[in-house]
């Protein structure tokens, strides 16, 4: 018999089901988008992590329509999860990064669709500006509605040395921007991220706590075939984190963001044929246990360091 242990921290599929009453899955969706980061607005390069594909699927490049990913995403994860409402996650490169009619069809494509209860978002602070913030406050009177802004680091040296083009500032500012407008609020966060320490990664977690940001996404930084940080690795000029290092940070991180705060990911999902290192980041089940179990240890929870 299987007991489940509480979680001691603020997950996403507990705050979903608070609201809807049942299982809610987001389906990922690729709308064939670009980034400032890549289409010479910045730079060329991306930053140094990221593939081609900038992290999607390629549904785009196949020809399936949003709406074609939906409904294939709908009958797939009602299959496997038995969920039975979702959120639309534009996923792939900088989703608010196109004309404003643009991104009005592809949102209003995925809203259209039976079941779909709301939109995430995956952008970069820097590709936001008025109208597009008012066309999803429009969206989130009547729809949950995320937007999820890559952070990545509080340090401006690593975000200069990752090729992400924007500072600090700009993802507070950004932050600042998207507020009381009924929008929630996301920020990316990766640790293991070159040159950076233990403590710059608390930093981090200490940086974005008072900022009055809804949700969080901590990511592992593996490696994948073909960029910027394998040839790092190549050179033997970047080590990944051991698993048993990454759980530890993980949990210190945790104790330093606010109870409230909802954590929709704590490890990444690295594509195994693209994978390079670490392989332990392929046992994303294990990782999440022994979060929970170091937790259970300590005695410890989300928040815990929190003062005020």
């Amino acid at each position: 018999m299987t007991i489940n242990v509480p979680k001691r921290y603020n997950d996403f599929n507990g705050y979903l089901r608070s609201i809807f009453g049942c299982r809610v899955q987001k389906i990922t969706i690729d709308a064939g988008l670009s980034c400032p980061n890549r289409d010479g607005s910045i730079s060329r390069g991306g930053c140094i992590y990221c593939n081609l594909k900038g992290s999607g699927t390629g549904a785009h490049e196949k020809g399936l329509s949003v709406t074609d990913q939906i409904v294939q995403g709908k009958k797939a994860l009602a299959r496997r999860y038995k969920a039975k409402k979702f959120l639309a996650y534009f996923q792939s490169f900088s989703n608010t990064y196109a004309p404003i009619e643009t991104l009005r069809n592809l949102y209003g494509q995925a809203l259209a669709i039976e079941d779909v209860v709301g939109l995430s978002i995956g952008t970069r602070p820097d590709c936001v500006a008025d109208p597009i913030l008012e066309l999803l406050q429009g969206y989130a009177e009547n729809h949950l509605v995320w937007i999820e802004y890559g952070l990545q680091s509080a340090h401006d040296s690593t975000l200069a040395f990752i090729n992400r083009g924007h500072d600090f500032e700009c993802f507070k500012q950004a932050v600042n921007a998207t507020k009381n407008r009924g929008i929630k609020i996301c920020a990316h966060v990766i640790l293991g991220l070159p040159n950076e320490s233990k403590a710059h990664m608390l930093e981090t977690a200490d940086a974005i706590a008072g900022l009055g940001i809804d949700g969080i996404k901590i990511h592992l930084l593996y490696v994948v075939k073909g960029t910027k940080l394998d040839a790092l690795y190549q050179q033997k000029k970047y080590t990944c984190l051991a698993q048993e290092e990454y759980v530890d940070i993980v949990c210190d991180f945790l104790e330093r963001i606010p109870k409230d705060m909802v954590i929709q990911r704590l490890t990444g999902d690295p594509h195994p044929d693209e994978l390079v290192a670490p392989q332990w980041s392929l046992k994303k089940a294990e990782t999440l246990a022994l979060i929970q179990e170091a937790l259970e240890k300590r005695d410890s929870w989300q928040g815990k360091r929190v003062v005020g």
